[in-house]
């Protein structure tokens, strides 16, 4: 695996890992950072996936625009459209007091939607490795 797509998916794999232990472990549990990370996460990783397959990713947080990008290539990452257009608003809204309100509940299907992401795109990587 190239050097710079495994840094890339380094980077999405700590991100994943940090909103895991501040949820697991901070309280009150800070939720809205919880999510930016999972947020993270999700976008190092598909522009890993991007890199690999020798597209330059956009400079973008846009999770909806770059899993699109990444379908160009690969039809299957239909498969993960929901997963990142919740995960989309969490890309700088959370990091700011009063512009977004965030649950428990939401947070916890944030941590699903990046371990979603994160798994289907290693398996993508690995498949094609």
């Amino acid at each position: 695996m190239d050097e710079a797509v495994a840094e890339w998916l380094k980077f999405s794999d700590r991100d994943l890992a940090t909103a895991k232990h501040l949820y697991k472990n901070m309280y009150p549990i800070p939720l809205e950072i919880v999510c930016y990370h999972c947020q993270q996460s999700a976008e190092k990783a598909l522009k890993a996936f991007l890199i690999y397959s020798r597209v330059k990713p956009e400079r973008t947080h846009d999770l909806e625009f770059l899993r699109e990008t990444c379908r160009i290539t690969d039809v299957s990452f239909d498969e993960i459209i929901e997963e990142c257009e919740r995960l989309n608003d969490y890309s700088s809204q959370p990091r700011y007091p009063y512009e977004i309100e965030i649950t428990d509940g939401d947070t916890l299907l944030a941590l699903q939607d990046g371990n979603k992401i994160a798994e289907f795109i290693s398996k993508k990587l690995k498949m094609t490795h």
